[in-house]
C-alpha cells in the first residue's frame, strides 16, 4: 500500500475538496438568471437527488431536474444546514404545535433549540453518546399530541447514530411527521428517506458530500409542502422572508432560486456530486464505514475510551476520549509537528475528548498515517503505547 504524503486533514466537516472542486468554483462569475446558470442548477439538483438516495432525475435543464417518480423535491439552500434546518422547521410548524425531539449530542440540542424558536417543543435530553430510549420515545408518541419528532440522525458531537429505522417505524405507526436533520449522515451513511417515510431531510455540502462550506440542501414531500401552504394561507405561519419555502418552490420547475443563489459554491458542489456518482453512493457508505471501523477498533484496541453506544457509533465521525493527563495541547502539537488535524470537543466535554471524521473522501491511505502520526503523538505527551501494526486494522 502506497504511504500517504503530506498532512492528513481528519476533521469531521469541513472536510477536504478535491481539485475538480476547487477549480469548478475557481470559474468566473456568472449571472444568476441566464441560461448558464440553469445547466449548473439542474446539475446540482440531479446531483443532490442521488446523495439523499432518491430517484433519479436528469441533469439538464427544462426537465424539473429537482423531482422525479418518488413524491419527493429537492431545494438548494444557500446557507449552512443549519439554515436548512430551520428551513424546514420555520416553514413546517405554526407557533402553538408540539414537537418531540429526543437528542444525545450538541447537534441534536441545536434543532430542539432552533424549534423553540418557531413552535412548542417536548426536548427528551440523553447523555451525550447514548442511544435513545426507544420505549420512552413510543410512550411519547402514545399521547398522539406531537405534530412531528425530529431528529439529528448522526451526533458528530458524540459519535453515535441514531436507530433512524426504528424511529421511523414508530412515527409511521402512530401518524406522527418525521424530520430529519442529516447534516453529517446524508451522502456518508445509509439514508433511505422513501422506506423510512421521511417527511423532510437537510443535508450539508461540507460533510459527506466533500463540498463547499455554506451551502445546504432539503429534500421533503408532497405533504411537507402542503402543510406548509396550508399553514401559510390560514395566516398561522412564523415570521420569515428569505428561507420562505413558497417563494423558492415558486422558482424550482424553472431551475432557479427567488434569491441571489451561491453561484461559485453551487458550481463547486455540483462537480463534488458529481465525484460522488463516479464512485457510488454504497461505495462511499462502505469506505465510510471500513474507515470509521479500523479508528474504533484500533484506539478500542489500544485501551481508548469511546463514549458513544458500541451497538451505534458513527461511520463518518468517531469521538474518543483523551487518556489521564491529556488535553486539547495534544491536538495542537498533531497539527504543528505531525500536519495532522483532528477536532475537539464541545461543551461539557471540551478538552476531554477528540474525534476523527471518515467522511467525504478521506482515502484509507490518509487514515492510516492520521493514525500513525495521533499515536506518534499520544508518546510525545507521556502516553504508554504499545508496538501496534495501525495498518492491519484496516
Amino acid at each position: 500500500m502506497a504511504k500517504h504524503e503530506g498532512d492528513c486533514f481528519l476533521v469531521p466537516g469541513p472536510v477536504r475538496m478535491n481539485q475538480r472542486c476547487l477549480e469548478a468554483m475557481a470559474r468566473p462569475v456568472i449571472t444568476a438568471r441566464g441560461g448558464e446558470f440553469r445547466d449548473v442548477m439542474a446539475d446540482l439538483n440531479s446531483g443532490l437527488r442521488y446523495a439523499f438516495n432518491l430517484a433519479p432525475s436528469q441533469p439538464v435543464k427544462k426537465t424539473h431536474s429537482w423531482s422525479s417518480e418518488d413524491d419527493y423535491k429537492v431545494m438548494v439552500v444557500s446557507g449552512s444546514g443549519t439554515a436548512a434546518m430551520e428551513m424546514l422547521i420555520a416553514n413546517r410548524f405554526r407557533p402553538n404545535d408540539l414537537v418531540l425531539v429526543p437528542t444525545n449530542g450538541k447537534f441534536g440540542e441545536r434543532v430542539a433549540e432552533m424549534c423553540k424558536r418557531f413552535c412548542n417543543v417536548k426536548h427528551i435530553k440523553y447523555e451525550w453518546g447514548r442511544a435513545f430510549d426507544l420505549y420512552e420515545l413510543e410512550q411519547q408518541l402514545e399521547r398522539g399530541c406531537y405534530e412531528a419528532l425530529l431528529i439529528c440522525h448522526n451526533e458528530t458531537s458524540s459519535g453515535i447514530t441514531q436507530d433512524a429505522p426504528a424511529i421511523a417505524e414508530m412515527c409511521n405507526r402512530y401518524n406522527t411527521s418525521f424530520i430529519l436533520d442529516g447534516i453529517t449522515s446524508i451522502g456518508g451513511l445509509p439514508v433511505h428517506l422513501e422506506k423510512w417515510n421521511v417527511e423532510a431531510a437537510a443535508m450539508g455540502a461540507q460533510k459527506c458530500t466533500a463540498g463547499p462550506s455554506g451551502i445546504a440542501a432539503i429534500a421533503f414531500t408532497t405533504k411537507f409542502y402542503e402543510r406548509c401552504k396550508v399553514i401559510r394561507e390560514q395566516g398561522d405561519s412564523n415570521a420569515l422572508f428569505y428561507l420562505d419555502i413558497i417563494s423558492a418552490f415558486k422558482k424550482g420547475d424553472d431551475d432557479q432560486t427567488p434569491w441571489t443563489p451561491a453561484i461559485n459554491l453551487a458550481m463547486g458542489w455540483s462537480e463534488a456530486l458529481n465525484v460522488l456518482k463516479e464512485e457510488g453512493l454504497e461505495n462511499r457508505w462502505s469506505r465510510c464505514q471500513n474507515l470509521a471501523s479500523g479508528v474504533q477498533n484500533l484506539f478500542s484496541h489500544l485501551g481508548f475510551e469511546l463514549p458513544a453506544d458500541p451497538f451505534h457509533r458513527s461511520s463518518t465521525v468517531t469521538a474518543i476520549m483523551y487518556p489521564e493527563g491529556v488535553n486539547d495541547q495534544w491536538r495542537v502539537d498533531l497539527k504543528e509537528q505531525y500536519a495532522t488535524q483532528v477536532i475537539g470537543a464541545q461543551d461539557h466535554l471540551k478538552g476531554k475528548m477528540f474525534r476523527v471524521g471518515s467522511m467525504g473522501e478521506t482515502t484509507k491511505e490518509e487514515m492510516i498515517e492520521g493514525c500513525k502520526r495521533m499515536l506518534e503523538c499520544f508518546k510525545k505527551h507521556g502516553v504508554s503505547i504499545p508496538e501496534v501494526d495501525v495498518d492491519s486494522f484496516f
